[in-house]
């Protein structure tokens, strides 16, 4: 069970703050709610309902920085194999974005962006969906990575790329 003031990295949300734990009274039943705060858009509340395993599930405490430079330090430098076929890269990436694992969505996003480098060089764009996955998996992650070590998204961009 989370906490007021408590942290937490949730889905494409980024980094939250609990700001307070309330209850609302939907068709005659009471429903308790986190109420998060994006860090990314000081205006936004995100309202998760407390009994919700599925929407819970997708809250997790923020890494630590020793965790985060762990991951950082760990990604493949090779490299990544790009998946020609355009159905299967859609159901890997989907699926990744899905699962929310740091380490994958940090060699997503490594994936993604040299692929963008290449297409650039030859002068097109990555395919929409591909865009897509990058903008969802870089917002899932780089703002974590940030806030932790406290440094800019660029910064941590850099570093995934170098």
């Amino acid at each position: 069970m989370f906490e007021v003031s408590d942290v937490v990295a949730y889905g494409t949300n980024g980094v939250c703050t609990i700001t307070e734990i309330t209850t609302k009274r939907i068709d005659k039943t009471n429903i308790e709610y986190y109420v998060l705060s994006p860090k990314a858009a000081t205006t936004a509340k995100v309202f998760v309902p407390t009994h919700n395993e599925n929407l819970v599930g997708k809250m997790r405490a923020i890494l630590t920085k020793e965790q985060a430079n762990e991951l950082l330090n760990n990604i493949p430098k090779e490299k990544p194999e790009w998946i020609s076929n355009k159905n299967q890269r859609f159901e890997t990436f989907k699926n990744i974005i899905a699962e929310g694992d740091c380490a994958e969505l940090l060699k997503l996003i490594r994936t993604l962006r040299l692929h963008e480098r290449y297409q650039f060089k030859r002068g097109k764009r990555l395919h929409m969906s591909d865009e897509r996955f990058l903008k969802e998996a870089e917002k899932m992650v780089l703002g974590e990575f940030a806030y932790v070590l406290n440094v800019t998204t660029d910064d941590v961009l850099n570093n995934i790329l170098n």
